[in-house]
């Protein structure tokens, strides 16, 4: 197993297959002029407590993420395919990306300054003026000038004073904008939309009643996961040491359906709002018969306010395991069982998106989609309906069991990319349902 102590050093030579060939059409700030998330941490000590070990605290240091970058870039010739493969930093290291740190291909992973190797962090995102776009990380900056002059930092009170900076209130940080920026990738030539969360959001049931982003994931903490099926209280609090006490504070753990990275870097508590997020985003509902030799199952995106799964959807994976029992206990039908290597039965019903090369055959490698072949995924609060074909049963009683799993990624993409068990990737149990037919003779 990779242990957590190893991750950091981890793929020395990383930056000369990440850096982007198009730098020049970059604005670059100096490095200089950012400021530690540790500063930050001075006056915003609960808050930089709740990003330390988040995803977006990790999203440099993730070696899913880097392998899976690494190993996409492997025999890539077309330079359109490398422009995109190149582009992962952007918003996975965004300090880094937009300092212009490692300057060239043949720097190493380990040449990059501590502060550029955050991952994103505070100073990004409060010195962000605009999103030119709602993709790609197209945002405007307006860093300051370090810790001796740190310029204005930006938020969502109108009334914010600090001693260290400038306070200024932005109406982007209570948009799903924002978020939008970096959490929808579009292949950087062929427009081929990567992942969309925010447009998927955007045409939406929760943006047109006024829910944001944030009012569910920066809402959520231990215990209140902070779903579309859920309460979403407030959070009150102080933003900083000896400031006033507000009747809501946006939370900094950036929870989303990732239990295996905060995990693996010891950020248990993160791990289990993963997990309590998941559970709240969806139900599965049996059909009460068997009619015809068929069966069918309903899934309900009940919580999420995009659709499931979501992100990098052609990765991430939402299955229906549906399980028939009778007499005596004895399987009499069994459909999306995880089997011990990680893959799963062909027929299982997966929830996922499949790319395509232009010619339509299937491709994993993101830098080679071109098209989109399959998007079989579930809308904010719309349901699937899936018909299961049972054989002829002969029992009188039977118990029919179904569950909706999730994972990030499939077991033979992490070992095909670090190696046959070097990382085990969790499946986390969604909804389930559970009824007894009676079946007539």
């Amino acid at each position: 197993m990779i242990q957590p102590a190893s991750m950091r050093c981890i793929l020395c030579a990383a930056i000369a297959a990440m850096i982007c060939v198009s730098c020049s059409k970059v604005k670059h700030y100096e490095l200089s002029r950012f400021v530690s998330p540790e500063t930050c941490g001075g006056c915003h000590t609960d808050i930089y407590e709740q990003w330390k070990g988040s995803l977006h605290d990790l999203s440099h240091v993730d070696p899913l993420y880097r392998e899976v970058a690494l190993h996409d870039l492997k025999g890539l010739t077309d330079v359109d395919e490398l422009e995109e493969a190149q582009l992962c930093v952007k918003c996975h290291t965004p300090v880094g990306y937009v300092s212009g740190m490692p300057a060239k291909t043949s720097d190493h992973l380990k040449k990059i300054p501590g502060l550029a190797a955050n991952g994103v962090q505070c100073d990004f995102c409060h010195s962000a003026t605009g999103a030119k776009k709602p993709y790609n990380a197209e945002l405007d900056l307006d860093p300051g000038h370090g810790e001796e002059n740190p310029g204005t930092k930006r938020g969502p009170f109108r009334d914010s004073r600090s001693d260290f900076h400038q306070s200024e209130y932005s109406a982007l940080h209570t948009r799903s904008e924002i978020c939008g920026s970096c959490h929808d990738v579009r292949h950087v030539v062929f427009g081929t939309k990567l992942e969309t969360p925010y447009e998927e959001w955007k045409k939406g049931p929760y943006a047109e009643r006024g829910i944001a982003c944030q009012d569910c994931h920066m809402r959520q903490r231990p215990g209140i996961p902070a779903t579309g099926s859920t309460e979403r209280p407030d959070n009150p609090g102080a933003a900083a040491a000896g400031g006033p006490i507000r009747k809501h504070l946006f939370t900094h753990y950036f929870v989303g359906a990732n239990i295996l990275i905060p995990s693996l870097f010891g950020s248990s508590e993160q791990a289990a709002m993963a997990e309590e997020r998941l559970t709240n985003a969806a139900v599965v509902a049996i059909d009460g018969s068997i009619g015809s030799g068929t069966l069918k199952v309903v899934v309900k995106n009940t919580g999420a306010g995009h659709c499931i799964p979501t992100g990098l959807s052609h990765v991430r994976q939402i299955w229906l395991e549906v399980k028939i029992t009778g007499a005596g206990g004895a399987v009499r039908y069994h459909s999306g069982k995880l089997k011990p290597d990680g893959s799963l039965d062909a027929g299982t019903v997966i929830y996922t998106t499949v790319f395509g090369d232009g010619k339509g055959r299937p491709v994993m490698n993101v830098a080679k989609a071109r098209e989109i072949l399959k998007d079989k995924r579930i809308e904010p609060l719309k349901s699937a309906v899936e018909t299961y074909r049972i054989p002829e049963i002969k029992d009188s009683t039977l118990t029919v069991e179904a569950k909706l799993w999730y994972r990030i990624a499939p077991q033979d993409l992490a070992d095909s990319v670090l190696g046959k068990g070097k990382l085990k990737i969790p499946a986390v149990l969604m909804a389930t349902d559970k009824k007894i037919i009676q079946l007539d003779r």
